[in-house]
């Protein structure tokens, strides 16, 4: 049998012990870049093509080894290819066999749960499986066996989102079913099979979900901020009237650190057992006057409603926490938004991109069960897909309606697309808020995870230019700009060198509301995330005592999202999976 391997498809610059040896490459460390221009040139032109193509073709950056095989018994050959979707992020890879004969290639999407320290290759002189290398040792993992049912396929058949191979070392993701809830399941009806379904569900919420959330909180005494360390972020910049009112939330979910059942608007937070997290609240109409006075042609006056409107606000700090990001079991998909207009839309393709779904890559709604010890946190992530396109202004002109772009764990989904709005992992962990740009394409092989989510609320620290105008700003709502509903979104803040990814959840509000209150915290960049109801705006903390898993959730009702299984509560995204996109955060440790 003649057994033989290669390597091919590799950016030429950059080698692969470099890639995805032990520990964060030297030479990707230092490099300024790694982004379309160092892809192979086949690869680019795949990945720009304006034709129907598959996931893969979508990945600039891939790396495939091949191999021939064996069975265990020696009686089956055939070929292997281990195909690393972004070889410097080196988590995600997916296995492909095919038996000499069958004519049939099966999919495996294994996913590395130490991607900085370790790294999968086939197995050269077993042709049984792969070999697993960290710090220098190196483990055979036996695979496959057409005479018996194989390691592989007994996690194939196992039904688990992840299932362990290796001991333990590589996870399958196995493809399942996504949690709904009733309003999930109702919306997706109508938009799906039912004609004007989307104007239905328009006019749902338009009547009689407008403000159904809002929140003033009960007035208390008067109260200064409580003693903040110095870790703390920076509080909110109060009109002198309004310093040291305090409020009562209503429907608070999350336990603060606190001498009195009010809290000080504007300040912040230890929440409790939960170091690095902190809480605040705010209404709009107590923001400084030369804030709410500023960029008068691009912000919206408030009104007395979302004024008045109590916001919660929930700050991480950036150098306790990592943050990551799922596709869901179902959303964000990957064809056309029925927002792009005849003219932009290619209806030979099957998507934007030219790709209809995510096969063989699975996408599993839940955070990794070797992250999950370490989830201190969870939010609902952006928009569905229908949403996430431009039917109006210069976006709705362009780049196919301007659809929202994603990343997760290396891997595009959908490309990163100029003007929008864009929460990003690089591979050295750092996280950010901005406007994708042409430019920022030369860093597209080292992010981690990206989500866009329309156009910026703030950016470099003043409101964005469409904030107040509803068609070129896809802010959702109704065409009569009733654009007032439950919103959430995410900030970046910069205090005293430290950094906080800020979630804000704004009980009713305009994109004006949001922006104005953002701007009061001081955030550099900010974004909307998702709106109109609690799962869309879902916040969870999670703690742990004595092996028992403790949920927060951000507002009260948001339990309701989750499962009960024998009186007990098991969290959404971490106990089972969901159909949103959703990011999350872990405490830092030796591996992520």
């Amino acid at each position: 049998m003649p057994i033989h391997s290669s390597c091919r498809h590799f950016p030429p610059a950059i080698a692969l012990a470099a890639l995805i040896g032990s520990g964060y490459p030297e030479t990707a460390a230092t490099a300024p870049g790694f982004g379309l221009a160092d892809a192979p040139a086949v690869q680019l032109e795949q990945y720009t093509a304006e034709r129907p193509k598959n996931i893969l073709e979508l990945q600039p950056f891939r790396q495939t080894e091949t191999l021939g095989i064996a069975s265990a018994a020696g009686g089956q050959q055939g070929r292997a290819s281990l195909v690393r979707l972004n070889p410097l992020i080196n988590s995600w890879i997916l296995l492909e066999l095919e038996w000499n004969g069958t004519g049939v290639t099966t999919s495996y999407h294994l996913e590395n749960p130490r991607p900085r320290s370790q790294r999968v290759l086939l197995d050269k002189n077993h042709f049984t499986g792969l070999v697993i290398e960290e710090k220098g040792r190196r483990t055979n993992c036996d695979l496959w066996d057409e005479t018996r049912e194989s390691e592989l396929q007994r996690a194939k058949n196992s039904g688990l989102p992840y299932a362990p191979l290796c001991g333990g070392r590589l996870l399958l993701r196995n493809e399942v079913s996504g949690r709904r809830t009733g309003l999930e399941q109702v919306t997706d009806l109508l938009r799906d099979h039912v004609w004007g379904g989307e104007a239905i569900v328009g006019f749902v919420r338009d009547n009689l979900y407008r403000d159904a959330f809002l929140e003033k909180g009960s007035p208390s005494a008067p109260m200064a901020c409580p003693d903040q360390d110095r870790n703390a972020p920076a509080a909110a910049r109060l009109d002198a009237a309004y310093e040291g009112r305090t409020a009562i939330p209503e429907h608070l979910g999350i336990q603060v650190d606190a001498n009195a059942p009010g809290l000080t608007l504007g300040c912040w937070y230890d929440v409790s057992g939960q170091p690095g997290i902190y809480l605040s609240t705010l209404v709009p109409r107590a923001i400084a006057g030369d804030i709410l006075d500023s960029y008068a042609s691009i912000v919206s006056r408030l009104d007395s409603v979302e004024a008045s409107a109590l916001s919660y606000l929930v700050a991480f700090d950036l150098s306790v926490f990592d943050v990551g990001f799922e596709l869901g079991t179902d959303h964000p998909r990957l064809g056309w938004s029925p927002r792009a207009g005849a003219g932009v839309r290619n209806n030979r393709l099957p998507g934007p991109d030219g790709v209809g779904d995510a096969a063989p890559l699975v996408t599993t709604g839940m955070v990794s069960p070797a992250l999950a010890a370490r989830t201190a946190a969870a939010f609902t992530g952006g928009f569905k897909r229908e949403h996430s396109a431009f039917r109006y202004g210069d976006l709705g002109q362009r780049n196919h309606g301007s659809h929202y772009g994603f990343l997760s764990n290396g891997a595009l989904f959908s490309k990163l697309l100029p003007d929008l709005a864009t929460l990003y992992v690089s591979d050295d962990g750092t996280v950010d808020i901005k406007t994708w740009t042409a430019q920022d394409d030369r860093l597209l092989g080292r992010i981690r995870h990206a989500r866009q989510n329309g156009v910026p609320l703030i950016r470099d620290g003043a409101p964005g230019e469409r904030v107040a105008r509803w068609g070129p700003g896809n802010w959702s709502g109704s065409a009569e700009g009733k654009l007032r509903t439950l919103r959430a979104g995410a900030c970046m803040q910069e205090t005293d060198g430290r950094r906080f990814l800020i979630y804000g959840y704004f009980s009713t509000a305009t994109p004006s509301a949001m922006a104005r209150v953002f701007q009061a915290y001081g955030c550099g960049n900010a974004m909307l995330l998702d709106m109109n109801a609690l799962e869309h705006t879902y916040l969870a903390l999670y703690s742990r005592d004595d092996g028992q898993v403790r949920v927060q959730h951000l507002i009260d009702g948001m339990t309701e999202v989750d499962k009960q299984v024998g009186g007990r509560l098991i969290p959404r995204f971490i106990g089972f999976p969901d159909n949103r996109d959703f990011f999350y955060l872990t405490r830092r440790g030796d591996e992520s």
